[in-house]
């Protein structure tokens, strides 16, 4: 069951069993494929190639393919559904602004999605994130806040701050936005492995 909440909503018709009702589409039986097709990610995301791993293909007895998703612009898969769930966001939401909690990739994603929409991006990071993810999240224009020492503690901060500050928080993988747009890889995933060799 896809009982999704965004963090803070109060709505009483979205507090039911179905959860959130502002993505109805959840719900039908092409739902998630239409907004993978739909998807915006590609102001920011490129198309990446799908490529044969020779060694580990022959030391498999099988074709290994490799979707390179390092290549993006914050070298992971993981801007897509940022950007996506932040460009389907209100202009109002926007200019008030994002939180997300991330140890890297999923951060950076957010600060760059920000700096594209032009809004701001809080990241709550754990107080032990390598100095270079939390130098290349402040390069990409990301607020960071260093709080608490492990991955659900930042979490924490962030969706409580989310809801004291009326900023929306990008979830890393469950928002169903999240989701479609990190979704678009399989769409090219399908497109290209027939012009694999």
């Amino acid at each position: 069951e896809d009982a999704y909440r965004c963090i803070g909503c109060t709505r009483p018709e979205c507090q039911t069993d179905a959860g959130c009702l502002a993505s109805p589409w959840r719900f039908t039986q092409d739902g998630y494929l239409r907004e993978i097709l739909t998807a915006r990610v590609y102001d920011v995301a490129v198309q990446t190639p799908l490529e044969r791993a020779d060694k580990l293909s022959e030391a498999l007895g099988n074709d290994l393919l490799l979707k390179r998703e390092d290549l993006q612009p914050v070298f992971s898969f993981k801007l897509r559904g940022a950007f996506n769930k932040m460009a389907k966001l209100p202009r109002e939401a926007l200019q008030r602004g994002v939180i997300t909690s991330s140890a890297g990739n999923h951060a950076q994603g957010v600060a760059l999605a920000a700096a594209k929409l032009g809004c701001v991006a809080t990241i709550c990071m754990p107080i032990n994130t390598p100095d270079i993810k939390v130098a290349n999240v402040r390069r990409l224009g990301g607020l960071v806040e260093l709080v608490g020492e492990s991955y659900q503690e930042a979490q924490a901060y962030a969706q409580a701050r989310a809801v004291r500050d009326g900023l929306t928080f990008v979830a890393p993988y469950d928002d169903p936005h999240t989701i479609a747009g990190q979704g678009t890889i399989g769409d090219e995933i399908l497109r290209q492995v027939s012009t694999c060799p």
